[in-house]
């Protein structure tokens, strides 16, 4: 999808994604979504991957020890890292992805089908608001989940030693 297109359809969809209807029905419909494309397409295609940069998170029950994966939408830090964020559709609890990595940081993040070590990091206080703007610069309004959810979002940083790395911005 060419980038003009991507950015269009961003601004337009944004907006729709702070709705409660879609707040509502998203944790729902976005997992099933997220299976069917799996099976068609040999786990290469993430369906918020149509607009966003977006990644399969391989982590490590922090209670259970089993092992999971969460779609998510990562941002590049411009450093070769991506940024993830804990919102989880605005709901008061946070994910379960986040306190896995926060007891076990080093994960596999699976980009455009293609497996990476990861090692995640809390992004600190001073830097959490600068994290924010290179969030929304690419979903508008996304920090209102933070806001919404009544709760301070987890926002991780991932690295890796991949050569070239998988979070690159878009071209």
């Amino acid at each position: 999808m060419p980038d003009r297109l991507r950015r269009l359809l961003r601004r337009a969809l944004a907006p729709v994604s702070r709705t409660r209807a879609f707040r509502r029905i998203g944790p729902r419909a976005m997992p099933v979504a997220e299976r069917i494309a799996k099976r068609l397409t040999g786990g290469r295609l993430v369906v918020s991957g149509i607009l966003v940069p977006s990644l399969v998170l391989h982590t490590v029950g922090a209670k259970s020890g089993l092992a999971r994966a969460s779609e998510l939408m990562f941002t590049p830090d411009g450093d070769g890292g991506a940024i993830v964020a804990g919102t989880s559709f605005a709901r008061a609890q946070h994910p379960g992805w986040t306190a896995n990595l926060a007891a076990r940081p080093d994960a596999v993040a699976v980009v455009r089908g293609l497996p990476y070590p990861v090692h995640a990091t809390r992004i600190p206080d001073a830097e959490r608001d600068a994290a924010w703007v290179r969030i929304e610069a690419q979903w508008p309004g996304y920090r209102q989940y933070e806001r919404d959810a009544g709760r301070t979002v987890r926002l991780f940083r991932l690295t890796t030693d991949a050569v070239p790395s998988p979070f690159r911005e878009r071209r």
